[in-house]
């Protein structure tokens, strides 16, 4: 593992026994932590100081983490986040999902998973890769959070703004429907829901719409490719 003691996570757990444990991996595994156990904490640290992670417990005494991920995605705050939470439900993790959250992660938990899934999704978010992707005349700024295409700029939700990128890692590639759930959502079970499809869609309206060339498309039976389609 690269070595991430520069990196800082917001830990929000309203249990503080269960926060001590969390932090203590956290700290073993080389990052800072500052530890939270309200949602309008967590909502005042994430806006006052800058975080590499957040992992949020659901559960939280005034407000569910679930509100405090909608709001922090509504102000575009686009810094990975982990769910923790007793909700093992595969409709609980669904919802959290598509409230914008990177991974779910259902208590008890083993710490090395839980490393295991930080260093997987900063990874995926670009923090350890190149900085700059693109595909004929669409640019994905990894650091910046930023896409263009020719001279116009196209606002991604952050879940979408993921999609892309990985796309962009994988160009010409037909990327299934299963491999889309579990690589960018962590799924490793049938949500039962259309939501692959559904974000795909916006983003493949957001990235064509207004140009001749269509840069996603779909392979019917297959799933999903990037590439200029002519």
């Amino acid at each position: 593992m690269e070595n991430r003691k520069q990196l800082h996570i917001l830990l929000v757990e309203d249990h503080k026994q269960t926060a001590r444990v969390v932090q203590h991996q956290l700290t073993r595994g080389g990052y800072q932590v500052t530890a939270v156990y309200t949602g309008e904490q967590a909502l005042i640290e994430a806006k006052q100081k800058q975080f590499e992670f957040i992992i949020l417990d659901i559960g939280l005494p005034d407000i569910s983490g679930l509100e405090v991920l909608s709001r922090l995605r509504a102000e575009s705050y686009t810094t990975p986040v982990l769910i923790l939470s007793a909700q093992a439900e595969v409709d609980d993790r669904v919802k959290g999902l598509k409230f914008g959250a990177d991974d779910y992660l259902s208590k008890p938990f083993d710490a090395r998973e839980l490393l295991a899934r930080i260093e997987t999704i900063l990874n995926r978010s670009g923090d350890q890769r190149t900085g700059i992707l693109q595909c004929e005349d669409l640019i994905l700024d990894v650091v910046k959070r930023n896409v263009v295409r020719g001279n116009k700029k196209i606002i991604l939700t952050p879940k979408e703004f993921t999609l892309l990128e990985y796309f962009l890692r994988h160009p010409s590639e037909v990327i299934s429907r299963k491999r889309l759930a579990e690589e960018v959502w962590g799924l490793t079970f049938d949500p039962g829901t259309n939501v692959v499809d559904v974000n795909v869609s916006r983003l493949r309206k957001s990235i064509n719409e207004g140009f001749d060339k269509k840069l996603i498309s779909t392979i019917h039976g297959e799933g999903f490719i990037l590439r200029p389609d002519f």
